[in-house]
């Protein structure tokens, strides 16, 4: 295989713990030496009660039982490997694996996401590619975010390139340099708040447009030392749970005022720095992740962006599965030897091609 035309399944899981998404795509270059892609099938698999409390839980679990957690959940992720190729009829390459993020502690030089490697592909009977981020941070940078280097070869026809996961970060290029970080909350707060009533999710945003503003709450979220922090920087679920939950919980304010307050929160720390960042030129931002389908954030956000940004919303596949596109990139670019992780964007001290290669 010359891995210059390749097919790969690409996994990923969030944080805000939706489930696992998977995109099959056919990766090729062109002529003049541009990645090209091909989305062939793709799927989303929804976390059982008991996968969705272990992977939320295990930020507070001892080693012994987070590396059991770390082999079983490898098998599993095989397992759905097989289910998705039989059931799509696809024959793929090789697997690339983002697994799920229990502890992002850059500045300690750790960073760690479950799903074993020589489990999953021993499992699918595929080559395996996974661990991406520690070889970046072992190189001093904070290894997130990684999808730039898919807006960097796939996507760089937009001047900006937003994703609202688990939490938001964007990507843009610069003298020659594409350079991204963290800007902050997004989806988990949003999906954590309303599932206190029950729903996984605040479909179109109705229960936030609905609510009115919590000005203490959000003079509060809007104070949080992270977004003082220069970048690059990346922030992580531990962040969440000691900055941020705990106000939402001092609050006595109903779920619709919170989901409210938040979606005005987090679209105006969005608007500032995109706006700071734009300097008054013209640009379009592609918008990509489960937020880009909440109308009402979208339509927060597009009015606090400065009149000459705009927005670009995709259609429903990219939206949903860009990131287990580019991580299938990633996979590929590991296995030609070629940076993966970019240094501009994570602060490294070099640009590292980051993976782990399980064969069979």
């Amino acid at each position: 295989m010359t891995y210059s035309s390749v097919t790969v399944l690409g996994l990923m899981s969030g944080t805000s713990l939706d489930g696992l998404d998977l995109a099959c795509t056919r990766f090729s270059l062109d002529d003049q030496g541009r990645w090209q892609y091909e989305l062939l099938a793709v799927d989303q698999v929804t976390y059982s009660q008991d996968w969705e409390q272990k992977l939320r839980d295990a930020v507070h679990w001892p080693a012994v039982e987070l590396l059991e957690l770390d082999v079983a959940y490898g098998r599993w992720l095989g397992e759905e490997v097989n289910a998705f190729t039989e059931k799509h009829q696809v024959e793929i390459d090789q697997v690339a694996s983002h697994g799920h993020t229990i502890h992002h502690r850059p500045e300690k030089g750790l960073t760690v996401q479950i799903g074993h490697g020589r489990a999953l592909a021993d499992t699918c009977q595929k080559t395996v590619v996974c661990d991406f981020r520690t070889r970046d941070v072992l190189h001093g940078g904070q290894g997130a975010p990684l999808v730039p280097i898919g807006d960097e070869l796939l996507f760089s026809n937009y001047e900006y390139c937003l994703n609202l996961g688990g939490f938001a970060n964007v990507s843009y290029q610069r003298d020659g340099h594409r350079y991204a970080y963290d800007l902050g909350l997004a989806n988990m707060v949003l999906n954590d708040l309303v599932r206190q009533t029950g729903k996984p999710y605040d479909e179109d945003g109705a229960m936030a447009r609905a609510g009115r503003l919590i000005p203490e709450l959000l003079n509060q979220l809007d104070a949080l030392p992270y977004y003082q922090q220069p970048a690059p920087k990346s922030t992580g679920y531990e962040w969440y749970l000691s900055s941020v939950q705990p106000l939402l919980k001092q609050s006595d304010a109903t779920v619709p005022d919170k989901l409210h307050t938040a979606v005005q929160h987090l679209t105006g720390v969005i608007a500032r720095d995109i706006n700071e960042l734009s300097g008054g030129h013209p640009g379009t931002m592609l918008v990509t992740g489960g937020g880009a389908l909440n109308s009402y954030l979208m339509e927060t956000l597009d009015a606090k962006l400065a009149d000459h940004l705009s927005l670009a919303i995709p259609e429903t596949d990219l939206i949903h599965y860009k990131e287990a596109i580019v991580f299938g990139l990633m996979g590929v670019l590991r296995m030609r030897s070629e940076p993966n992780c970019l240094a501009s964007v994570t602060g490294a001290k070099q640009s590292v091609s980051g993976g782990e290669i399980y064969q069979v």
